[in-house]
């Protein structure tokens, strides 16, 4: 953990004012890692056990004084059981519930978001913030966001090479990343433009990289041979060689 957090203390003087919310995976659900993130003024957004222990908060009457310590919370919460929880919405299948919980091993209050699959109920995943004034929606908003992001490093390591750069030079480097990066936009640009009328198709760079790979082969043949390409690209068997091995087709 203090590694992580020692990167975030170098590049906390370069967020911006409104940058406040850090999200995460289930990995740094951690009381050190997300006490070093509150105390440089941020918010951690992530992910619980689902087996959590945490406390439902008192909101009942005070004690009268001289009567003994205010009640402060009231009972454990069981996660099958979401009847005190605040229910918003159900999309796609997916309910969704909140209620402000306190962490007893983080020792600390957290807007804590429940998702539950309507179907099998026994399937659930718990977000979580240390905003508590955050709403549900952008819990789960942000987190997802988190994902996306972390997509874009994941292909770019694997397909376009971000990783692979033999220098130290900053210039040097910083041509590569944007290169990377860059390269990964244009496959992601390609593939919008060939599925225009399915917008919704998943983008894979497996299935980009496996065209281009037929695609060159099935050139080389055709020079090899000396074949003429025009009628042979009109079968929809060229088609179906070209998009072979696709695994979003």
């Amino acid at each position: 953990m203090d590694q992580y957090l020692h990167h975030l203390r170098d590049i906390k003087p370069y967020l911006n004012a409104d940058e406040t919310y850090l999200c995460v995976d289930g990995f740094f659900s951690k009381k050190k890692f997300i006490n070093g993130v509150t105390n440089r003024h941020l918010h951690q957004i992530g992910r619980l056990r689902r087996d959590a222990n945490c406390r439902y908060l008192y909101t009942g009457p005070k004690r009268e004084k001289g009567s003994g310590n205010q009640k402060t919370y009231d009972g454990k919460v069981d996660w099958q059981d979401l009847s005190r929880f605040t229910y918003h919405h159900t999309q796609d299948g997916i309910a969704s519930y909140s209620q402000i919980l306190n962490h007893q091993c983080f020792k600390r209050n957290l807007k804590v978001v429940v998702l539950v699959n309507e179907k099998i109920k026994k399937n659930y995943v718990i977000l979580f913030s240390t905003d508590q004034h955050l709403d549900a929606q952008s819990v789960v908003t942000y987190y997802k966001a988190r994902s996306q992001i972390e997509f874009i490093f994941r292909d770019a390591k694997q397909f376009t090479g971000l990783s692979d750069a033999q220098t130290r030079d900053k210039k040097c480097l910083d041509f590569h990343f944007n290169a990377s990066l860059t390269t990964l936009n244009l496959s992601k640009a390609e593939h919008l433009k060939t599925h225009w009328d399915t917008p919704t198709k998943p983008f894979s760079m497996t299935s980009i990289k496996a065209c281009y790979f037929n695609t060159f082969f099935l050139e080389k043949f055709f020079s090899m041979f000396d074949l003429d390409p025009k009628h042979i690209k009109k079968s929809p068997q060229y088609t179906y060689l070209i998009n072979y091995g696709n695994i979003a087709a």
